[in-house]
């Protein structure tokens, strides 16, 4: 099919370079001096017939018709050498050109182009992508291929008293503060597994009380050590972030990249464009997000995306604006009520007839059970679970706005 669009399409692009030629020559236009000559030889038979009614003196009948024949030479002159030039090439020069681009044009392509590749449909580019994702290394199979960047020598005397630290940290395993030091200078020195092995420790020695910055943190030194893939074992410790935390911008800036990583542009849209109107400017992740948002939004089916001007004050996700919120103060409970019920169910009809991301049903969550809506909320919540099923951090959220709603048991 698409050899066919594409003969299609050049041959209607050399009809309309040549037909111009053809009627050219098919239908000539004449030249300027051929009128010229009509105009000169009316005007010899004009004096001719003056002379024979006696209107203009013989002499003077002479004298016209000399300069009138001078004139008649000129333009036979100009007459004959423009139809010499007009039997050129003919239409031999124009078709060879055009046959040229032509095949220079599908020569070009199939050297840097890949006419080999075949048709991708959405649905088999999402089975491609579901594939792409069963198929990630894991977390030991990434690390040992990944590549280790050359690092600058530290100074012997900063190394002198790292040694010392993991002595000390070796001693007192359980030392939450020895175990946070010496991530940090492991990540200084470029160490990122040793890193990440202390990360690991000091989750498990605060247990229930580790936060999902911790986790995030985890799994950023995962993905260091791997190479910069994000494998299962990596996203779960997202995962676990998110199930603590829905808003952390750290873990959701990984997921956003894991989407990305697996073909999904559709999905990481949702997620770094949150990120990004949520901001704050100056967090770590804008910057990456905002120099690929907009290529990112044309990926995800959204060529009409504005990415937001820096600084300036934006909602994540829907909601009233200026004008809803001053009207909503003059309101009465009752009112006011009433036109927070109808957000919620115009954002609930949305999700059902578009979907979304899982930011916006984990919203929709929270909204339903501040309503005194719990059924609706738990309902809700099951489908939003169902829709995200093969998305493990995009499930993490929606869980934990259903945790935070008091509906998980």
């Amino acid at each position: 099919m698409f050899w066919i669009i594409c003969a299609a399409l050049s041959a209607i692009a050399v009809v309309a370079v040549f037909l111009p030629f053809l009627r050219q020559r098919t239908q000539p236009a004449q030249p300027t001096a051929a009128y010229d000559l009509r105009v000169y030889r009316d005007q010899l038979r004009e004096v001719g017939r003056d002379q024979e009614r006696g209107v203009i003196e013989p002499a003077d009948a002479e004298r016209l018709k000399i300069e009138i024949g001078r004139k008649v030479l000129e333009a036979d002159r100009a007459l004959q050498k423009a139809v010499r030039a007009g039997n050129g090439p003919g239409l031999a020069l124009p078709a060879v050109a055009l046959a040229a681009v032509t095949a220079g044009a599908f020569m070009l392509y199939d050297r840097i182009g890949a006419p080999q590749l075949p048709d991708a449909p959405i649905a088999a580019r999402i089975a491609e992508a579901e594939a792409r994702y069963a198929a990630r290394p894991s977390q030991a199979e990434a690390e040992t291929q990944a590549e280790r960047p050359a690092l600058p020598e530290a100074d012997p005397e900063y190394l002198a008293l790292i040694e010392r630290l993991r002595t000390a940290v070796a001693d007192r395993p359980t030392d939450a503060q020895g175990l946070r030091l010496l991530v940090e200078h492991e990540s200084r020195l470029g160490n990122a597994q040793a890193a990440q092995d202390a990360q690991r420790r000091l989750i498990a020695v605060l247990g229930n009380t580790a936060t999902a910055a911790e986790h995030a943190r985890l799994a950023a030194l995962m993905i260091e050590s791997a190479g910069g893939i994000i494998t299962a074992q990596a996203e779960s410790e997202i995962a676990a972030a998110l199930q603590m935390d829905a808003t952390d911008g750290h873990a959701r800036y990984m997921l956003g990249l894991l989407n990305i990583q697996n073909g999904r542009p559709d999905r990481a849209f949702t997620v770094w464009a949150s990120l990004l109107a949520e901001g704050p400017a100056d967090a770590p992740w804008i910057a990456p997000i905002a120099e690929v948002i907009e290529e990112l939004a044309w990926l995800a089916g959204e060529p009409g995306y504005q990415a937001p001007t820096p600084g300036a004050p934006a909602a994540a996700l829907p909601g009233p604006d200026a004008a809803a919120i001053a009207a909503a103060e003059g309101m009465s409970d009752e009112d006011r009520s009433q036109m927070i019920a109808g957000m919620v169910d115009n954002l609930m009809a949305r999700l059902a007839a578009q979907g979304g991301s899982p930011e916006e049903w984990a919203q929709l969550i929270g909204a339903l059970n501040v309503l005194d809506r719990g059924d609706q909320a738990r309902a809700i919540w099951q489908e939003a679970r169902h829709h995200f099923a093969d998305d493990p951090a995009a499930l993490a959220l929606v869980d934990a706005a259903a945790t935070g709603a008091g509906l998980a048991e």
